[in-house]
C-alpha cells in the first residue's frame, strides 16, 4: 500500500525542501512539481513532492487523518495477538 500525506514547506533550497507533516520535519525532493514557494503545501511520498496541494484540501485531509486516528484510538480490544 502506499501512502502520501500533505506536507507544508519550510524552505526550499535547490531541489530539495524542508517540508512539516504534523510537527516532524523532512527533507523532501522537489524534482516532479514546479511553481512551490515556502508556506505551500504539497503531497509527500517515499521523500518526494509529487503535487502541490491548496492549502484548504492538505488542511481537510490531514483533518480526517486525525479523526481516523482519534477512531481508532477510542476501539477496545483491537489489540494485535
Amino acid at each position: 500500500m502506499c501512502l502520501s500525506l500533505p506536507a507544508k514547506v519550510l524552505s526550499i533550497d535547490g531541489d530539495v525542501a524542508r517540508v512539516s507533516v504534523g510537527g516532524a520535519v523532512f527533507s523532501a525532493g522537489m524534482q516532479m512539481v514546479e511553481n512551490v514557494k515556502e508556506g505551500d503545501y504539497i503531497l509527500l511520498h517515499a521523500g518526494f513532492a509529487i503535487e502541490k496541494l491548496s492549502e484548504e484540501d492538505a488542511l481537510e485531509t490531514l483533518r480526517l487523518l486525525h479523526e481516523m486516528e482519534e477512531a481508532e484510538r477510542k476501539q477496545p480490544g483491537d489489540e494485535i495477538r
